[in-house]
């Protein structure tokens, strides 16, 4: 069989790649694979709703570089700093740009693309498993991964193939869901888990505020609450293999990014609760610098001094940290509480999609709500758009085009329509 290499098909390669080279969890390769497909698909024209969200990001990126002025950051940092609130503006338009029309079938590429993703990681499952009988969850999501948001999008894809125009045999997708969703569980990643339910109510119309709503998300927080309160009151072990770890984790989430006061010399309590550290370390010392800072942040290259050596993701021990895991106190450390409210406006735009009449549109709509209620969460615990390893962004351009790109074929097909 041959395989024609069409515009089409090195776009969908492209956007492939965008996704997939996040995994390797080296920014760098990242941030150079982005800008050099932005440059490579660059387009004529955007959109104001594309514009109007990036502008959300540039606002921020600008009150940081004008607060690093008046606060003499290091040459360095402040050019680290530059590529890492660049980021979603970036992710945003290759996403956009990697949508060049609707036979590129954008739909169909991200699930196919999430289904490539959840392939690599079971296999690397099973080989961390059989060859070097590794059972531990923490060194098992150490060696193959401890998220992936994307995986997320193509389940919920494959789960509503039909609401989204996508023809699969029964067979076919009940094969899609179980390799999406046992991957995706086995990340036993508590923000997936989340965000699989919040996409999952958000495409039944539980998002939206109506009686009906109200009332089966209020007793889904009620049987959460309960679920978690006979959890609380159980004894796992911290360290502990499989299932018994998960619900460890499950027990001290509520607690890991909200506790107010933290044992700094109690080693499990400082570990454990270690977000919660971070964010009162860093409202502390902007805070003391005064009221501009309050307001506008330290500036582009700023750090946190945690006042002791931690060992990090990177693998090695650091001091002085320039990002934390808190998006919003990220925020706040670069650019105050100017830029906290810019961010808010970007995610109230995105979970405010307009109805439609078309219903592709309005079920892309219920994807794009979800992400923006998903995002409120993320951000706090996992930098949001601003993760070094995240691909959000370029799934939010992706859609975004899509949807326009759909609405433009559906206008010109009304008669006597003008273009």
């Amino acid at each position: 069989m041959k395989i024609r290499l069409t515009t089409n098909l090195i776009y969908q390669i492209l956007f492939a790649i965008c996704i997939g080279v996040t995994y390797l969890n080296i920014y760098e390769l990242t941030f150079a694979m982005w800008s050099a497909t932005f440059l490579f698909t660059l387009k004529k024209a955007y959109s104001v709703t594309v514009i109007k969200y990036i502008m959300c990001f540039a606002a921020i990126f600008g009150i940081a570089l004008i607060s690093a002025y008046f606060n003499s950051q290091k040459t360095y940092n402040l050019f680290r700093d530059m590529t890492y609130l660049v980021k979603p503006i970036l992710g945003i338009l290759v996403g956009y740009q990697l949508c060049r029309n609707i036979n590129i079938k954008p739909l169909y590429t991200l699930l196919y693309t999430g289904l490539f993703i959840a392939g690599v990681h079971l296999v690397l499952i099973a080989y961390s498993i059989v060859i070097y009988r590794i059972i531990n969850i923490h060194e098992l999501r150490y060696l193959t991964g401890y998220f992936s948001d994307f995986e997320i999008y193509a389940l919920i894809i494959a789960c509503f193939s039909t609401r989204f125009n996508i023809e699969l045999t029964y067979r076919k997708k009940v094969i899609f869901i179980a390799i999406l969703g046992i991957s995706s569980f086995l990340y036993l990643s508590r923000t997936n888990f989340i965000q699989f339910f919040i996409f999952f109510i958000g495409m039944l119309g539980y998002l939206k505020l109506n009686k009906r709503s109200l009332i089966i998300m209020g007793s889904m927080i009620l049987a959460a609450t309960a679920f978690y309160s006979v959890i609380y009151h159980m004894n796992f072990t911290r360290n502990g293999k499989g299932l018994d770890g998960l619900m460890y984790k499950i027990k001290n989430a509520p607690i890991e990014a909200f506790k107010t006061k933290i044992k700094t010399d109690d080693y499990r309590d400082f570990n454990d609760n270690y977000r919660s550290y971070e964010n009162i370390i860093t409202i502390r010392q902007v805070s003391n610098q005064g009221t501009s800072m309050i307001l506008f942040g330290k500036g582009m290259g700023a750090t946190i001094d945690l006042g002791r050596e931690v060992w990090s993701n990177d693998g090695e021990f650091i001091r002085y940290i320039p990002v934390l895991h808190n998006g919003f106190m990220t925020i706040y450390l670069k650019s105050g509480l100017a830029g906290i409210f810019v961010y808010l406006i970007f995610l109230f735009f995105l979970c405010r999609q307009s109805h439609s009449d078309i219903p592709i549109v309005n079920e892309i709509n219920l994807i794009l709500t979800a992400t923006g209620i998903f995002l409120i969460m993320a951000t706090w615990v996992l930098l949001g758009l601003y993760l070094k390893i995240e691909n959000k962004s370029i799934i939010i351009g992706f859609l975004l085009c899509y949807k326009e790109l759909v609405n433009k074929a559906s206008y010109r097909q009304i008669p006597n329509a003008t273009t």
